[in-house]
């Protein structure tokens, strides 16, 4: 599955919620990653990962561009 894909996958999952104040933002969370299953939350670490290992790649590759072009 393509970043498209997913991003369009995540926005129908998205659930938001705006907070009073700090206790009201960790109860919230709590609550929320509790009521997931554990292989949700599996899920979720998991797509997080490629996430993040996507964003590293991408910059390896940003900064050995920005390296060959100053040579050239």
């Amino acid at each position: 599955m393509g970043l498209k894909e997913r991003s369009a996958e995540r926005r129908k999952r998205i659930v938001g919620h705006r907070a009073k104040n700090f206790k009201d933002a960790e109860d919230w969370d709590l609550d929320f990653w509790q009521s997931l299953t554990p292989e949700e939350r599996v899920s979720v670490l998991v797509d997080l990962h490629e996430d993040f290992e996507k964003i590293k790649r991408a910059r390896v590759h940003a900064r050995s561009v920005t390296r060959s072009r100053r040579k050239s």
